[in-house]
């Protein structure tokens, strides 16, 4: 079986705590012959975290599908044209958005458009030297997706959505943050690219994960197994509800499927 893991409220919490039985059903898994991947909307930039890295993954598939690792080697990465970049970057900023750029091994975002912002404060400290300026690397950002802050009104939010359709898909957390994703990427796509891959048949997959942003590879996985206790309401996409995270919910899912 291929195992698919998203990591913010599946793998791990908002302080980014693993629980050692999410360690453990891993690890096991593993070594019952079961490969396991990493998916996530993260850029693969943006997931550093030793910890998390040393539970042990086969793979990666980050930024939403358009970038994929096995056994530590790139085997798909889909990088934004530079033209249809700059264009993006033009256009939020005419409309009052502060963009983040993610990418394979930067993050791209002026510091200043995010004092006192949690979340960027956030991206600065994990980041470190990873963070580019997005002024100072005009044009030369290497990026597979990007997220924005929106502080501005649902008309020029809208508009801005409008003029860049031909482009993006829209994963709109809140009135104030939206992922912008190559059209025809999600990470149900991801798990059906690693499938094509590795000449896997899809139904021998299992995916995991917690919020609306999941949905797509809840649905697109043989198996969907999404979170208990969330926000989201998820039992429309997922094939079982396991128990929340920090009760040990993907330990207890893979008990229940025998995949430990």
């Amino acid at each position: 079986m291929l195992l698919f893991f998203d990591i913010d409220g599946t793998l791990w919490d908002y302080n980014n705590t693993i629980r050692e039985k999410t360690k453990l059903a891993i690890k096991t898994a593993r070594e019952n012959g079961h490969k396991c991947f990493i998916n996530t909307g993260r850029a693969r930039g943006f997931v550093t975290n030793k910890e998390l890295l040393s539970i042990g993954f086969d793979g990666i598939v980050s930024a939403c599908g358009t970038m994929i690792e096995y056994n530590g080697e790139v085997i798909f990465n889909r990088i934004i044209p530079k033209d249809d970049a700059i264009r993006t970057v033009e256009t939020v900023r005419k409309y009052g958005f502060r963009p983040i750029l993610e990418g394979p091994v930067y993050l791209y975002m002026d510091k200043s458009d995010f004092a006192g912002d949690m979340y960027g404060e956030k991206v600065m400290q994990e980041m470190g030297s990873h963070l580019r300026g997005i002024e100072d690397n005009w044009g030369n950002w290497e990026m597979n997706k990007l997220s924005c802050a929106t502080d501005v009104s649902k008309a020029e939010r809208n508009a801005c959505y409008k003029e860049m359709l031909d482009l993006y898909s829209y994963i709109i957390h809140s009135d104030t943050v939206v992922e912008m994703v190559p059209k025809g990427f999600d990470k149900g796509t991801g798990i059906k690219k690693v499938c094509e891959l590795l000449g896997e048949d899809i139904k021998n997959t299992f995916s995991f994960g917690d919020s609306i942003n999941d949905k797509e590879m809840l649905i697109a996985a043989g198996t969907g197994v999404a979170m208990g206790g969330t926000y989201h309401d998820l039992s429309e996409y997922a094939d079982y509800i396991t128990l929340p995270l920090d009760e040990d919910g993907i330990y207890h899912a893979m008990k229940h499927f025998e995949l430990i």
